[in-house]
């Protein structure tokens, strides 16, 4: 389990084709990630298989090249990275699994205050599939980072990127057009099945 809250960020240094899956090697390794441990890749729950100095090895299997923008990373590509939230920890952000459903696009990005002094909003597609879950002030999860939605139109959500976290994360070099991870509330979903179950 994650909780958004993205840690650093690296940089895809090689893909290889395995069957119908896909190997990654990433840097830099975060510290504490050994063999078999998880990591969240822009959001996707991967297994660190085979670790570097300072650098990681994971592989995708068809289903998540299918669902996330790792089926289209090239090398060169930075992507935010999460270790998993230990049992002590403090929990910060909101519960995120690493389960991304689809992927988003980036509508528009609009800097806010000075120079964007104020952070940035960024309007997101929103896939039907997903809209039922996604509600203002709720959470969700893109590109692995736990955000809170600011607004809800029809096709769309908003969220706002404080400075800090563009500066942590992808989100500083996000462009229109761009496709990113997305992971709606766990909780949502979970409640929503519930109410289909009992009719």
């Amino acid at each position: 389990m994650y909780t958004g809250i993205v840690e650093t960020t690296g940089t895809i240094a090689e893909t290889t084709r395995v069957g119908a899956g896909r190997r990654l090697r990433i840097e830099p390794r975060p510290a504490g990630i050994g063999p078999d441990d998880s990591v969240a890749v822009s959001g996707v729950c991967l297994t660190a298989e085979t670790v570097g100095e300072d650098w990681f090895e994971t592989f995708l299997s068809a289903e998540t090249l299918a669902r996330t923008t790792l089926g289209d990373a090239t090398p060169g590509e930075r992507v935010n990275l999460e270790r998993p939230l230990a049992a002590s920890g403090r929990f910060h952000g909101h519960v995120v699994g690493g389960t991304v459903e689809t992927t988003t696009r980036l509508l528009e990005r609009h800097p806010l205050g000075a120079e964007g002094s104020g952070g940035t909003a960024l309007t997101f597609a929103l896939p039907e599939t997903c809209a039922p879950y996604v509600v203002e002030k709720g959470p969700v999860a893109v590109d692995g980072v736990s955000l809170s939605i600011a607004g809800v139109e029809p096709g769309s959500f908003e969220v706002v990127v404080v400075p800090q976290t563009a500066a942590l994360t992808t989100f500083s070099s996000v462009a229109v057009g761009d496709e990113c991870n997305l992971e709606v509330d766990l909780f949502a979903k979970y409640a929503a099945r519930q109410r289909a179950l009992v009719g």
